[in-house]
């Protein structure tokens, strides 16, 4: 009998990746090494952020997604993270909006969250 966070963890194939009944959406990861895979997870890009220093809320841009770990492996990816080399290639992240307008991304950050099985990438805009 699987326990609470097994069945936590199966929930997420709902909540992050079935497009009627959940957030699912989808996203195109590409890895340093230019392995790329289609997943279905959550994704948001907003333009108002917090300054942190003054606590006021500013104009920006805050990008992130959220992907089921276990989906990332049976993709044949591992956790995405950041490239602080400028020298090296960055995992990509590509989405499109609400409206289908599409986005490239970089990782600035991941947080993964081994315990549900789910990895947030905080992101930030990509040209080649």
């Amino acid at each position: 009998m699987p326990g609470l966070i097994d069945i936590a963890e199966a929930d997420l194939a709902v909540t992050l990746e079935d497009p009627v009944f959940g957030f699912g959406q989808d996203i195109t990861v590409t890895d340093p090494d230019g392995v790329t895979a289609g997943l279905v997870g959550f994704s948001g890009d907003i333009a108002q952020v917090i300054d942190p220093d003054t606590g006021t809320a500013i104009s920006g841009r805050l990008a992130h997604v959220d992907l089921r770990i276990s989906s990332l492996e049976a993709a044949g990816l591992g956790l995405p993270k950041e490239i602080t080399k400028r020298t090296e290639k960055p995992w990509i992240i590509d989405f499109d909006d609400i409206q289908g307008n599409p986005y490239k991304f970089k990782v600035q950050q991941s947080n993964p969250d081994r315990t549900s099985g789910m990895v947030t990438c905080i992101l930030e805009a990509y040209v080649e």
